[in-house]
């Protein structure tokens, strides 16, 4: 690990975290996009009397709210390893480290529930 004692190791390791944090955003978002596509599609094409078939975009769109929630996680994971890690020297006095972390955590908690919700409506 970084023995420099710098407080900028440590904001780079946070900002890497909040990177993660947005491309989590960004996956659960068009995740849902793509999941509700199929419903849109069949909207345009005028097709109220056909029984509505969810499909291919159902699943793609669960998987990548699945696969954000898993980033969420892991990013979290290894930025509490990196954390541990560093010195006090490295953290400013009387930060609370844990922002990100709990951002993170939360953004998984609600990809969970999305992905209930997009794989059991109708």
């Amino acid at each position: 690990m970084n023995y420099l004692q710098d407080p900028r190791v440590f904001f780079a390791a946070e900002r890497t975290l909040l990177a993660w944090n947005r491309t989590v955003l960004g996956l659960m978002g068009f995740g849902f996009i793509v999941e509700r596509f199929g419903l849109f599609l069949h909207v345009v094409l005028g097709r109220q009397t056909e029984p509505f078939h969810r499909g291919f975009s159902l699943w793609l769109g669960v998987a990548l709210i699945l696969l954000g929630t898993v980033l969420a996680v892991m990013s979290t994971l290894q930025y509490r390893r990196l954390v541990k890690d560093l010195s006090p020297q490295e953290i400013p006095p009387g930060y609370w480290v844990n922002m990100g972390v709990v951002t993170n955590l939360t953004l998984a908690v609600l990809g969970l529930m999305l992905a209930v919700y997009a794989a059991l409506s109708y």
